[in-house]
């Protein structure tokens, strides 16, 4: 019996090592290198990480990031515009790696992989700044008089839905122009993640971000990865922990929020 065990365990670890060989064979990784494009999904909706210009490019903290990936793989970053609503599935037809702000969710990760998780970011509100005493937390938020705007499609729409029980949800399909809807007065706040709020604070003297140090929910930002890719996956986090303890990471993001 213990003979049987023995060959049996050996014979299950040959077909371990034979799948991972052939996971690295098959790797995003070598498609990359030989295609000589890294292509990239992003929504170009999520300032400072990514913004689509009317020129038709796109720049913010992702982009260099993304660029800065490429580059070390030696080959060209090609960006492919989507849309929160259909980001996993666009990632899944047409890209090789997610990136733009995109939160780590149980959701995405049925259907996709992540890297490790480069930066944590909860949700905060952002409110007119003489409506800030207003909602200091989500029961004050959470009111009938509240009129709460939301982009639809991500996880800001789902915290929304699963906390809002009496504030009225208006939706709003464009996350550029979302925020002058409550400088105008057509809404009272939004909650989305914290790094967002600081910096439509930084760009609109009229908005104040609320606790953003305290934030409502917790999340964190990484990229979305082909599933089971076990050498794309490593090849990216080595070089994010390259990028971070050489002070690369840290130049891009103060270019954009500091």
């Amino acid at each position: 019996m213990k003979r049987i065990l023995t060959t049996l365990g050996l014979t299950f670890a040959l077909a371990g090592n034979a799948w991972t060989a052939q996971a690295a064979d098959n790797s995003r990784l070598d498609d990359v290198i030989k295609s000589g494009k890294l292509r990239i999904c992003m929504t170009g909706d999520y300032k400072p990480f990514t913004f689509y210009k009317p020129d038709q490019t796109f720049e913010g903290i992702d982009v260099d990031l993304g660029q800065s990936l490429a580059a070390s793989l030696g080959v060209q970053a090609q960006f492919v515009k989507t849309t929160w609503t259909t980001l996993t599935n666009d990632f899944l037809s047409s890209c090789d790696i997610a990136m733009g702000g995109v939160s780590v969710t149980l959701e995405r990760a049925r259907k996709a992989s992540f890297s490790a998780s480069h930066m944590v970011d909860g949700k905060a509100a952002i409110a007119r700044c003489a409506d800030v005493a207003k909602f200091q937390s989500l029961e004050m938020i959470d009111r009938p008089a509240t009129r709460a705007i939301v982009n639809p499609g991500g996880t800001n729409e789902r915290f929304a839905r699963t906390h809002y029980k009496q504030a009225q949800l208006l939706m709003h399909p464009d996350n550029v122009t979302i925020f002058q809807q409550i400088i105008d007065g057509k809404a009272d706040i939004m909650v989305t993640d914290a790094s967002e709020t600081l910096w439509q604070a930084k760009q609109h003297p009229q908005l104040c971000s609320i606790n953003p140090d305290r934030p409502l929910q917790f999340s964190e930002k990484a990229f979305m990865l082909p599933r089971g890719d076990v050498a794309f996956k490593e090849y990216v986090d080595i070089w994010m922990h390259l990028l971070k303890a050489t002070g690369g990471y840290e130049q891009i993001f103060n270019h954009w929020l500091k």
